[in-house]
């Protein structure tokens, strides 16, 4: 096995390439604000668009993990990609050549293959980066590949804006990441990362779904799906929650997800220096701190009849954002060392918990039509909630 000492930069390059790629999936919310005025949708159809992405971490994370275990895996973050690619290129068929109910199909389509290409991805490239780092090192290399995604997500908002107002075609985007997505494949393709041997003797599904048994594995799993309701659920609701109480057009909203991942990249670029100086429960703490500061102050915004102070809507995005992409990071590296040997069965069942981008922005859109945008933010505060105690009671899951 490659060792951290011995992995050359040029190794680890097309590694945090894929990272940037696995960004990709971020798509969803900014196409989201977009498909979702044009064919007229609610809150709560508009949000079933993040379910069609992260069902298949449910369907297709486990599996994964079994299939790094026949062919390794880099060769499965180059299925991941590839799967991408496609991803990719269908909306561009579904802007250029079709139109009406053709167009809604295909972006149906595409949002299912984003999600399978990124299930794949999340599965293989975490393990893939384990071969780098060992032990408290490795949230801190997992930190920094989130701050190389954190990049793509940032900036995706801002180019399809952009390419709106400037083209009327913010679907162009979907163009400049497709080149980008060839590029990581290719450079992944050529890498040379040395891997342990394959397994001879395959995992079954219900063995690795029996890991869950061991309670740091299981609460572990449990953040990674409050995590990605956080995350999910703030990338597509926060412009609806700027417009319901503002008079804010979406072209400005938009950049409530750019500020967003603003706080995400500012948090992972801390968090990949500041966790390797401290411990995984202090970190978590510092995360719980900024995720419940936020939730505070969305309930403060949306609960403003009058002149909602804009200020707090802005400054709860940027925590929500740079509090909660290291709860990631810290929870997988946690599940990760605690069984060094399963370190394939442990991604593909950490990332399955990654479907609560599925379970939850149902509930915060459907929340959001009864009650208003504070149902939403409501739904998103249980899962902060248990960020704060998981914090609190660190204890659970240490060694």
């Amino acid at each position: 096995m490659t060792t951290p000492k011995k992995a050359g930069i040029i190794q680890i390059i097309p590694v945090f390439i894929a990272f940037f790629t696995m960004a990709f999936v971020d798509l969803v919310g900014t196409a989201t604000n977009y498909v979702k005025p044009e064919f007229n949708l609610s809150n709560s159809t508009a949000n079933l668009f993040t379910t069609m992405v992260f069902f298949w971490f449910l369907i297709l994370s486990i599996p994964t993990s079994m299939l790094m275990n026949k062919i390794g895996r880099r060769k499965t973050v180059i299925v991941a990609i590839w799967v991408t690619v496609a991803a990719m290129f269908v909306p561009l068929v579904a802007y250029m050549g079709a139109s009406g109910d053709a167009r809604f199909a295909l972006m149906v389509v595409s949002f299912c293959l984003l999600g399978m290409g990124n299930a794949l991805m999340q599965v293989s490239l975490n393990p893939l980066m384990a071969l780098f780092a060992t032990g408290d090192r490795l949230a801190s290399m997992l930190t920094t590949g989130q701050f190389v995604k954190a990049i793509a997500s940032l900036i995706a908002p801002y180019i399809a804006a952009w390419l709106a107002a400037a083209y009327n075609a913010w679907w162009g985007i979907y163009a400049i990441y497709l080149v980008i997505a060839v590029v990581g494949v290719v450079a992944l393709q050529l890498d040379r990362i040395d891997e342990p041997p394959l397994k001879a003797e395959q995992t079954s599904f219900m063995d690795t779904v029996r890991l869950l048994k061991d309670p740091t594995i299981l609460l572990c799993f449990l953040a990674i799906v409050a995590h990605v309701g956080i995350d999910v659920g703030v990338n597509a609701q926060a412009p609806r929650i700027l417009m319901e109480h503002t008079a804010t057009e979406l072209s400005v909203a938009t950049f409530a997800t750019m500020v967003y991942f603003i706080g995400r990249m500012a948090g992972s670029f801390l968090g990949g220096i500041v966790l390797q100086r401290i411990s995984s429960k202090a970190g978590l703490r510092l995360c719980a701190l900024f995720l419940g500061t936020s939730a505070v102050l969305y309930v403060f915004f949306t609960l403003s009849s009058a002149n909602p102070p804009v200020w707090a809507f802005w400054t709860a995005t940027f925590l929500a954002g740079f509090g909660n992409v290291n709860v990631f990071g810290i929870s997988l590296a946690r599940a990760l060392n605690n069984v060094p040997d399963k370190q394939n069965e442990i991604s593909g069942l950490m990332i399955m918990g990654l479907v609560g981008g599925a379970i939850i922005p149902p509930f915060m859109g459907m929340a959001a039509d009864a009650f208003g945008q504070i149902g939403g933010v409501v739904v998103m505060s249980v899962c902060v909630i248990y960020v704060v105690v998981l914090a609190a009671r660190y204890s659970l899951i240490e060694e």
